[in-house]
């Protein structure tokens, strides 16, 4: 216990699945924790359920405003920024020719945009500390082509790439960035995607992954801790793969 002892954390998509799991391992970790979202009764539930550690505020990635804004809060509250887990995201299973523009341009705008313009956002904060962690949440599809996910594929390339070169320009300022790579991860946003809606199927996705089951939300939450935490120190650039060996098949 304690590895973010005296730590600022801002999760995105903090109102369940992986951004509700990582806030209350931040929490119990000692951080205190600022959490996003557009889902605002879930989020204001996890808050409320962290206590003093943790405060809510309606946030949409996709807007530069809200960046400013949620970074201000967090500030305004807690005192510094830490860490960021951009880990708001979306995913939607649609071929090529069925992808229309605005569907392409919404993933892109959440998944990408989000990201870049959450890095932007705490930069100049973190710069002036002489430290902090960015972590971002890519994809297994984020280093190699997954059948039916276009936008979404491109999305995560997009996000391992400026994870790369955000690492390369924030390094002299003691600022790490790395990104994290989940695979099949028993989520709502999951099952919603692939229909997942009892146990049969549950169990056919999890057949796909050689140590035999799908992850949970906490599996993912706790190498973002590892990330968050000095323990990674000298981690900066690089990509973390947690997908049970998924990709060691390809």
């Amino acid at each position: 216990m304690g590895r973010l002892d005296g730590k600022v954390a801002l999760i995105t998509g903090g109102a369940r699945g992986q951004g509700a799991a990582e806030a209350r391992l931040f929490v119990a970790e000692g951080a205190r924790v600022m959490l996003g979202d557009v889902l605002d009764a879930d989020g204001e539930l996890v808050a409320k359920d962290l206590g003093d550690h943790a405060a809510y505020l309606h946030h949409d990635v996709r807007s530069e405003d809200d960046w400013a804004a949620i970074v201000a809060a967090t500030k305004a509250a807690f005192g510094r920024v830490d860490v960021l887990v951009n880990n708001a995201g979306v995913f939607r299973i649609l071929g090529m020719t069925a992808t229309s523009l605005d569907e392409y341009q919404r993933i892109i705008a959440i998944n990408q945009i989000g990201t870049f313009l959450g890095m932007k956002a705490v930069t100049e904060t973190m710069m002036l500390q002489g430290s902090g962690s960015i972590v971002n949440i890519s994809s297994v599809a984020g280093l190699t082509g997954s059948l039916g996910t276009i936008a979404y594929t491109a999305s995560k390339f997009a996000v391992t790439g400026m994870t790369k070169v955000a690492a390369l320009e924030l390094a002299p300022f003691g600022v790490r960035v790395n990104s994290v790579h989940p695979g099949l991860i028993d989520t709502v946003m999951l099952r919603d995607a692939f229909g997942m809606g009892d146990d049969a199927s549950v169990d056919a996705a999890a057949a796909r992954v050689p140590n035999g089951r799908l992850a949970v939300a906490d599996d993912v939450a706790r190498l973002v801790l590892y990330l968050a935490s000095d323990d990674s120190i000298y981690s900066t650039g690089s990509e973390f793969v947690v997908d049970g060996g998924m990709t060691a098949q390809l």
